[in-house]
């Protein structure tokens, strides 16, 4: 394949003899490399300068996109490709090659063609064939630029009339319009003159009405603001009016009830004091006969000595039974102080359910009325609690003290009636002891309630 008859012998003298002092017309160039793709396919791998193997797989249009400058560059250094790339040449086109070879090129063939043709076969006067190529390439592109220079100025003349034509008729429109937007401008600034005398005579009736408005809202503010001082110094008056007659009437309903309440609690602690009074002495149902009253000394009687020895001692909680089995006996707890000598460790919830727990079965027991008091100052909600049975459960109002509300308590009781505080204050203890209540300890509290 790398000989053919007469083509080596004519390339060598021709690249010997002949050189390109010039580059090859672009056209020229471009054809090179399509040829060269072409016949690039038909070689081995091994038949490929180095620089080209990787392209070997590429398609015809792939190789003449990527591989241009690298084909040109090899056919050009390489003769050995070059004579190869001719021998594909020759096969593919044989009347050419031999055409070319003779120094007949054909007249009808296209220049560039044989031009590129006689690049990659180099037969004798191969570069005045490429110069003819370039030349005639030269000439048809210019023949082609005037050609296309001729109907671009064409068009832009026709261009050109067109716009002048277009230009003198939207002058005589925007000529049109303009006057009649003259006229009504003019129009518009008669009516715009019109409106602005209107605008300030609005206006200054406006601020007129504003200003009448402005006196009648004043004057209306201020009869409101008297009338509702006035309504509110009326109805201060009635609520103090009201509240001075409700509590005229509470008064005269609450002293009444208050007082029959306190004569027959006292009543029936008398009463009961006295049937107590006949138990506890023993009285016989018959009167008292005067031998009776003689002072002696009986077989079987206890002496003033014996009874001073019945004595029970302030810790005992026998003397808290004692107590509560007095007639109408009313047992006030101090509960904190209670619980927090009792079981201060214990949250104060806890500490309340254990005692109110102790003062029903107390109170069960002894049938005694019994009040619980604890100290509200430090309560941020109201206690959710149901007092069990038998006990009233009250906590002191914002203000007032536990220790208060006791000296309340007991003052609120009439004189006479038996009633017990359970309290290790010592203020406590003196305050209801001066109003005719009987102190005991908390402690002594606590014992009696270990034993419920």
């Amino acid at each position: 394949m790398e000989h053919a008859s007469g083509g080596e012998p004519a390339g060598s003298a021709g690249d010997a003899a002949e050189v390109l002092d010039r580059p090859l017309p672009e056209g020229v160039r471009h054809k090179v490399v399509a040829l060269v793709s072409d016949a690039f396919g038909g070689l081995t791998v091994a038949e490929l300068p180095s620089q080209l193997r990787q392209y070997a797989r590429f398609t015809p249009s792939r190789r003449a996109k990527f591989a241009g400058n690298a084909m040109a560059a090899a056919l050009e250094g390489d003769t050995l490709f070059r004579q190869r790339i001719g021998e594909r040449l020759r096969e593919a086109q044989p009347e050419l090659a031999r055409a070319l070879e003779a120094g007949s090129p054909p007249a009808a063939a296209d220049p560039v063609d044989v031009a590129a043709a006689a690049y990659v076969l180099r037969p004798v006067g191969w570069v005045k064939l490429v110069a003819a190529a370039g030349e005639e390439a030269l000439r048809a592109d210019a023949e082609r630029a005037d050609e296309a220079a001729q109907r671009e100025l064409e068009r832009l003349r026709e261009e050109l009339a067109h716009a002048r034509e277009q230009t003198k008729s939207e002058t005589e429109r925007l000529r049109t319009e303009l006057e009649a937007a003259r006229k009504e401008a003019d129009v518009l600034g008669r009516k715009l003159r019109s409106a602005l005398s209107d605008v300030k005579r609005g206006e200054a009736a406006l601020r007129r009405t504003n200003a009448e408005t402005e006196t009648v809202r004043t004057d209306a503010a201020t009869r409101v603001t008297a009338a509702e001082s006035e309504a509110r110094r009326l109805r201060a008056r009635l609520g103090e009016a009201e509240a001075s007659v409700e509590a005229s009437r509470r008064a005269v309903r609450e002293g009444r009830s208050i007082e029959d309440m306190r004569v027959r609690l006292l009543l029936d602690t008398v009463l009961d004091a006295a049937q107590g009074l006949r138990r506890e002495l023993a009285l016989p149902p018959a009167s008292v006969h005067p031998a009776d009253t003689v002072d002696a000394v009986e077989p079987g009687r206890m002496t003033p000595k014996d009874i001073a020895a019945r004595a029970l001692s302030e810790t005992d909680p026998a003397l808290l039974d004692q107590l509560l089995e007095l007639p109408q006996c009313h047992l006030v707890v101090d509960g904190y102080n209670v619980t927090k000598t009792g079981y201060p460790q214990m949250p104060l919830d806890k500490q309340r359910l254990r005692l109110l727990g102790g003062l029903s079965m107390l109170a069960a027991q002894t049938g005694a009325e019994v009040t619980c008091v604890f100290d509200g100052a430090e309560l941020v909600a109201p206690v959710l609690l149901a007092p069990p049975r038998g006990v009233r459960v009250l906590f002191s109002k914002p203000g007032v003290t536990a220790d208060e509300l006791i000296r309340q308590l007991v003052r609120a009781e009439p004189p006479g009636r038996p009633v017990v505080v359970a309290s290790t204050d010592r203020e406590v203890a003196d305050g209801v002891a001066k109003s005719g209540a009987r102190p005991v300890a908390s402690a002594l509290l606590l014992k009696r309630l270990s034993r419920v």
